[in-house]
């Protein structure tokens, strides 16, 4: 048996702004040890009996961040599906699913959102392991979290009676209740949290699509027939997947199947849905509070306090969220953690860069971050990788003087070719064809002047892309 962990890596994670933007959301941050909740969650797969390389399926946007923190943990994935555009687990699923069946009949999938934390890993390999036993009797498994409080922000799945081969039937699905209702549910005590994990084969998988959702599963069948291969991703069909009706998992198949199967779990689980819920998780100092980066708290209680980029001083202040990034700071009450999505909001309806992502923007090559800007030019930070590149490119409307800080910069400019060492510079003529490189084995920086009538980054016309961009 052949198990494949399906990694869904949407969301855009908006109550853990400014942290988590649309171009960096939570998924690919480290928000509760040194690695990212994505690298996270392909971790713990690990030691699962049969478990095979990931599947990860997520945005064209994420598509770099994903393959680069899979590379640090030495994770390839067995296959990194683009979706077009986002509709919801469904279709994500169902196409990850026929997407395995062209490979591997017996595929079994274990999907798995990348944005959840769970304490204790060895308790899921377990529950994982039970699950697979079940997928392969036919049945389509669901985790439910033994519930800790009667919590208002999750479904709730009622227990039905035993199963042979352990864990049990599902009686009905409940949508995130009232606080009354969810007190009730957690005191009768046959009631689990519905956590979005779920395990079964892929064919009975599609034939429940096929039976309660048949426009999901003809659309992805065509989206994935008409996939085509890009470098390491696979892009499904754009048309077809549009045609996808955005739906979850939960209501297209498992609220109807009469397979579904529940394994009631305690495993330290959390979605890390807010900011309140990474103070209740964190290490906490001797007056309750939370501190990440560089932090000095004096009289201060039950507070989470977070320092990004430069020192966050917090004195007599109780029950608050304070966290700060290179250009955003939000303080809030503990308990409006749940209305930071509506800042987001706000951001958005301004068109504010600070909704979408940070100061620093990474890409495939590395990263750039803004310094200064001003009326007809901005100051930028560069780092490239080493052996990699920017593409061959051009600009309408903007110079560039480009200042090499440390390392070795190979710059193609126009016809001639040069290298260009620490403490070295040279210029970019507006119009002219021009490409950076790092040819050596240690991190390129240099600092990028731009002063020209517009500085957007849509100003760019690429002739060569080692990225297909």
């Amino acid at each position: 048996m052949n198990i494949y962990p399906v990694i869904l890596c949407g969301g855009s994670g908006t109550r853990l702004w400014p942290m988590s933007r649309r171009l960096l959301p939570k998924q690919f941050l480290p928000l509760l040890s040194s690695r990212t909740m994505l690298q996270e969650t392909v971790l713990r797969t690990r030691g699962i009996a049969g478990v095979r390389p990931p599947v990860v399926v997520g945005s064209e946007d994420h598509r770099f961040l994903v393959a680069e923190q899979l590379r640090d943990i030495d994770a390839p994935p067995a296959l990194h599906l683009l979706e077009p555009v986002a509709r919801n687990t469904a279709p994500a699923i169902a196409a990850a699913a026929w997407t395995l069946l062209g490979q591997d009949p017996d595929a079994t999938l274990l999907v798995l959102a990348a944005d959840h934390a769970i304490e204790r890993p060895e308790a899921f390999r377990e529950a994982a392991n039970q699950a697979a036993g079940l997928a392969q009797q036919g049945r389509l498994v669901t985790f439910g979290i033994v519930p800790t409080e009667p919590a208002t922000g999750y479904g709730y799945i009622e227990r039905g009676g035993p199963l042979e081969g352990g864990g049990y039937g599902v009686a009905r699905f409940i949508e995130k209740p009232s606080r009354q209702v969810a007190t009730e549910l957690v005191a009768a005590g046959n009631y689990s949290w519905n956590s979005g994990m779920f395990v079964f084969r892929a064919d009975i998988l599609l034939e429940e699509v096929k039976r309660h959702c048949p426009e999901i599963h003809e659309a992805t069948r065509r989206a994935v027939a008409g996939a085509r291969v890009d470098l390491d991703f696979c892009r499904l069909d754009k048309a077809s997947y549009q045609a996808c009706p955005p739906a979850s998992i939960d209501y297209a198949v498992m609220e109807k199947t009469d397979r579904a199967a529940l394994i009631p779990v305690d495993l330290g689980w959390s979605d890390v849905g807010s900011w309140s819920q990474l103070w209740d998780r964190g290490p906490k100092d001797g007056d309750g509070n939370v501190v990440r980066g560089d932090v000095l708290a004096r009289g201060t209680r039950n507070t989470y306090v977070r320092a990004e980029s430069r020192l966050v001083a917090a004195l007599g202040v109780e029950n608050l969220i304070i966290v700060e990034t290179g250009d955003a700071v939000l303080v809030a009450g503990l308990e409006h953690a749940q209305e930071v999505k509506a800042i987001v909001d706000e951001l958005q309806k301004a068109a504010r860069n600070e909704q979408d992502s940070h100061d620093r923007v990474y890409r495939p090559w590395g990263y750039y971050e803004g310094i200064d800007a001003g009326d007809r030019f901005q100051v930028k930070r560069i780092m490239v990788k080493p052996g990699q590149s920017l593409s061959l490119q051009m600009h309408h409307h903007r110079a560039e003087h480009w200042v090499v800080v440390s390392g070795t910069a190979r710059v193609t400019r126009g016809e001639d070719v040069l290298l260009v060492a620490e403490n070295e510079s040279t210029y970019i003529p507006l119009g002219v064809k021009h490409r950076l490189e790092n040819p050596g084995k240690v991190p390129l920086y240099l600092i990028e002047v731009q002063s020209g009538t517009y500085l957007g980054e849509d100003d760019i016309v690429r002739f060569e892309d080692r990225y297909g961009r």
